[in-house]
């Protein structure tokens, strides 16, 4: 059961002093940097507790800069650019925040996810580049399947400052760096963007490449390396980082003690999780476990009316129980996802500058400890999201997952 969560109403320390000083954040939320401006996620196992749908203040901050002061009755978004169909420049279209919630409007969940979730994995390889956001092609956009949309409520209130109030652009199954936030301007152009941070992020490029490599033969303008669709990907959140297990137990009426190995996985363009897999042996052999989907059975889903859902755009949480014993003498939890497509996760990871895209099999390892007298095994994620004592720490992405109901323009 999920648990009851609210927000503080209070400032938070890391923000004292910085453009930021106004904005209420929840006291469980990890900071991923001593530096400002504000980024930070919740503990894992406080994530997974709270079910298919993540509260509001529990949804994981990525910003690069101050979230601006934005007011309902000032707010306005300008339509603009050129129509390639007629050769015409358009005709600017301006509306206010309640001339769009004026328009039909319909309510779905999706699954956002940032492009460097488990960059930090990549980190403790070699370093990684830091990464901004960009902007997404039209013609993804105009396609109805694929639910873009305006966003100005999330889990059925106000979109909240961190997550872009007043309004915001949701391409489901598209990496969160194409997902502008705070929108004032849509621009249709027959050109690619020009900025800069189109071309020198959101990019996964050769792992042979580092940032002067990369800038010396200008590689960052090559189309092959661009990032739009999100990965399959799976996660261990059960045994969680630090969890351990009293070796006396292995040996109380152990054929009867059972333990249960939890976690979740997501996909890309709108596919299917059709099965998760674990292994306790590094890989030799796998064991299926089993999965749920809350968003064939969520309310907002079967609202809609589709049977069977056209796209998933939501997270799927799987589960397996084990007995305890086998626990012995393994030495790595593993896990990996499929898909509709055959599409499953590498086994290793690969490098790469931005640090992006990290996808490999997810791993839990498990080492032997001695307390006074007594032994213990101790479960140890690849990464830990910052220092759970609350203080603002210097560290990296680590897992960049969360699921909201979304109330949107439909217009």
């Amino acid at each position: 059961m999920a648990t009851n969560i609210t927000n503080t109403n209070s400032i938070d320390p890391c923000d004292v002093g910085t453009p930021d000083d106004w904005i209420s954040r929840h006291p469980e939320m990890v900071h991923l940097s001593k530096k400002y401006p504000f980024n930070a996620e919740s503990p894992l196992s406080l994530l997974i507790d709270q079910g298919f749908i993540t509260p509001n203040p529990l949804y994981y901050v990525r910003n690069h800069g101050p979230v601006p002061k934005l007011h309902w009755d000032t707010h306005r978004l300008i339509v603009d650019g050129y129509d390639d169909l007629f050769l015409l420049i358009l005709k600017p279209l301006n509306l206010s925040m309640n001339n769009i919630e004026k328009f039909p409007y319909k309510k779905f969940s999706v699954t956002l996810v940032c492009a460097g979730n488990r960059k930090k994995e990549l980190n403790m390889i070699k370093q990684s580049k830091e990464s901004n956001w960009d902007s997404a092609a039209v013609k993804w956009c105009l396609n109805d399947i694929n639910d873009i949309i305006l966003a100005y409520k999330m889990n059925c209130e106000r979109l909240p400052p961190n997550h872009s109030y007043p309004l915001r652009v949701i391409i489901p199954g598209y990496i969160g760096g194409r997902i502008v936030k705070w929108l004032s301007r849509i621009t249709i152009s027959n050109k690619e963007s020009n900025s800069y941070y189109h071309y020198h992020d959101n990019r996964v490029l050769p792992s042979e490449y580092n940032v002067d490599q990369a800038n010396k033969k200008n590689i960052w303008y090559n189309p092959n390396y661009i990032i739009n669709y999100l990965n399959i990907n799976s996660v261990i959140t059960s045994s969680a980082y630090n969890e351990y297990i009293l070796l006396l137990n292995f040996f109380n009426n152990n054929n009867n003690q059972m333990y249960n190995l939890k976690g979740y996985a997501y996909t890309d363009s709108g596919n299917k999780i059709t099965h998760v897999e674990i292994s306790l042996d590094d890989g030799k052999t796998w064991i299926l476990a089993k999965l749920n989907q809350p968003e064939l059975d969520h309310p907002v889903v079967l609202k809609r009316g589709i049977n069977p859902i056209p796209r998933y755009w939501c997270w799927s949480f799987w589960s397996l129980t084990i007995p305890l014993y086998s626990f012995i003498r393994c030495e790595e939890i593993s896990v990996r996802a499929w898909d509709a497509t055959q599409n499953t996760q590498p086994r290793n990871p690969t490098w790469n500058v931005l640090g992006m895209m990290n996808n490999s099999h997810f791993r839990v390892k498990i080492n032997t400890i001695v307390q006074g007298s007594e032994f213990h095994l101790i479960f140890e994620h690849p990464i830990q999201p910052g220092n759970l004592s609350g203080e603002c720490n210097d560290v990296n992405t680590s897992i960049t997952t969360s699921c909201s109901v979304l109330e949107i323009s439909d217009s």
